[in-house]
C-alpha cells in the first residue's frame, strides 16, 4: 500500500514542477527592437574657386572739393553762376569792384615812370664821368660817388617794374574763375558783400575724379582688405558694371554710428555718372586655389580642431560614418572653406553631425538640389 501511495504521488508533483517551469519562462523579457537606422543628408566635395560677395550702398562724390575764394579783399559786384552749374576751367564765376586796383595801377606805374626817369639820368652821369676820369679831369672818389648813384637809381627802378606787376595781378585777382572743370556745390557770398581776402565765396566739385562713399562696420573691414575686385553699379543704372579701387578707410570709427567711412574711386567714370547720385558697391573676394565648400552645419568639433564626417556607402543605400579632420581655409556668412583633408566626389554630412558616432550605419537620403550652390547663392547685404 506505501508503495502505492507513493507512485501516485510522484507523477503529480512532477506535473505541478513543469507548470512552474513553464511560469517562469513565460516571465523573461522579450529581445528589444533593432534600433532604426538614422538617415542622414549629405553633399558631393566639389572643388572650385569660391567667390563671395558683399554689397553696400553709397553715394557719388567728387575726389576733390575746392573752396573758391578771391585773393585779395573788396566788394563783389556781379556773381555769373548757381549751385549746380557746370564749369570749365577759366569760366568767370565771379567779379569785385576793380576801381581801387585800377588806381593802384596807375600809381605803380607812376612810380615806374619816375624810377625809370632818375635811372635813365644816372646812366647819362655816369658815362659822362667815366669820360672825364679818362681824360684825368675828376677823381676815382668821384667817379665812384657816380657809381654809386646809378646803382641806386637801377636798384629802384627794378622794384617799381616789380611793384607795377604786383599791382596788375591784383587787378586779376577781382576776377574769380573755375581753376578746373567741375560742378558748383554750394555758394556763401553774394553780390554786394564786402568779402576778406581768402573767403570762400563758393566751392568747385572736380568732375575729373570721383568716388563712392559709403559706410562700413568695424567686423567687415577684412573683406574690403582682401578683396580682389570691387564692382560699382548705379540705381539709375543697374544693368552696368563699372571697376573700383578702395582709396581710403577712415582710421578711426563715426563716434554715432561706430562704422568706418569707405571711399572707392571709380575707374573710368561715365559722364552719366553725377555727384550725388546712389550707386551699389560689391566687394568681390576670390580664393587663390580651389577650395571645397560646405555648409556651415557640416563642422564638427574633434577637440580644438574642425573635423567633417564622410559617408562610405555600402549597399541598399547604406553605409558607414567616420570622422575625418580637415583645414579650413576661411569662414563666411553661409559656408566653410575646406582646404585639405576631403577628396573630391566624397560625400559629407551635412546636418545631424552632433548625433553621430563613428562606425555608425546610416541611411543615405536624397541629396539637395543645386549641390554647393544652393547654399553660396545668397550675397551677404548690408
Amino acid at each position: 500500500m506505501r508503495m502505492m501511495a507513493s507512485r501516485g504521488v510522484t507523477p503529480r508533483l512532477g506535473m505541478a514542477g513543469l507548470g512552474l517551469l513553464t511560469l517562469l519562462a513565460g516571465c523573461e523579457r522579450a529581445p528589444a527592437p533593432p534600433e532604426p537606422i538614422r538617415p542622414v543628408r549629405v553633399i558631393s566635395a566639389t572643388p572650385q574657386v569660391f567667390e563671395s560677395r558683399s554689397s553696400y550702398t553709397g553715394e557719388v562724390r567728387a575726389r576733390y572739393e575746392t573752396n573758391l575764394a578771391f585773393r585779395i579783399g573788396g566788394k563783389i559786384v556781379a556773381r555769373y553762376v548757381e549751385v549746380g552749374s557746370e564749369v570749365k576751367k577759366g569760366t568767370l564765376l565771379a567779379r569785385l569792384d576793380p576801381a581801387d586796383t585800377r588806381l593802384a595801377i596807375e600809381n605803380a606805374r607812376s612810380q615806374l615812370n619816375a624810377a625809370q626817369a632818375n635811372f635813365n639820368q644816372a646812366k647819362i652821369e655816369l658815362d659822362r664821368y667815366k669820360r672825364l676820369f679818362e681824360s684825368k679831369v675828376v677823381s676815382q672818389a668821384e667817379l665812384d660817388r657816380r657809381q654809386n648813384t646809378y646803382n641806386t637809381a637801377e636798384a629802384q627802378f627794378d622794384s617799381a617794374r616789380s611793384q607795377l606787376r604786383v599791382a596788375q595781378n591784383q587787378g586779376a585777382y577781382t576776377e574769380l574763375q573755375a581753376d578746373a572743370d567741375g560742378v558748383i556745390t554750394s555758394i556763401s557770398a553774394e553780390a554786394g558783400q564786402v568779402i576778406a581776402a581768402g573767403q570762400t565765396v563758393m566751392k568747385l566739385a572736380r568732375s575729373e575724379e570721383k568716388e563712392v562713399v559709403f559706410d562700413v562696420a568695424e567686423n567687415r573691414l577684412d573683406e574690403l582688405r582682401n578683396a580682389t575686385a570691387i564692382a560699382i553699379s548705379l540705381w539709375a543704372q543697374p544693368d552696368r558694371n563699372y571697376t573700383g579701387v578702395v582709396r581710403e578707410i577712415a582710421p578711426g570709427a563715426d563716434p554715432v554710428t561706430r562704422t568706418y567711412a569707405v571711399k572707392v574711386t571709380v575707374q573710368n567714370p561715365p559722364e552719366a555718372m553725377r555727384l550725388g547720385m546712389t550707386a551699389s558697391v560689391a566687394i568681390i573676394r576670390r580664393s587663390d586655389a580651389s577650395v571645397i565648400p560646405l555648409p556651415l552645419p557640416s563642422l564638427y568639433q574633434q577637440g580644438d580642431k574642425p573635423a567633417v564626417w564622410v559617408f562610405s556607402p555600402r549597399e541598399n543605400g547604406q553605409g558607414v560614418v567616420e570622422l575625418r579632420p580637415v583645414q579650413v581655409a576661411a569662414y563666411t556668412e553661409h559656408a566653410l572653406l575646406i582646404a585639405g583633408g576631403l577628396k573630391a566626389g566624397e560625400k559629407v554630412v551635412t546636418a545631424g553631425v552632433h548625433k553621430l558616432i563613428p562606425g555608425q550605419t546610416v541611411r543615405l537620403l536624397p541629396e539637395a538640389k543645386g549641390g554647393t550652390q544652393s547654399f553660396m547663392s545668397a550675397e551677404d547685404k548690408s
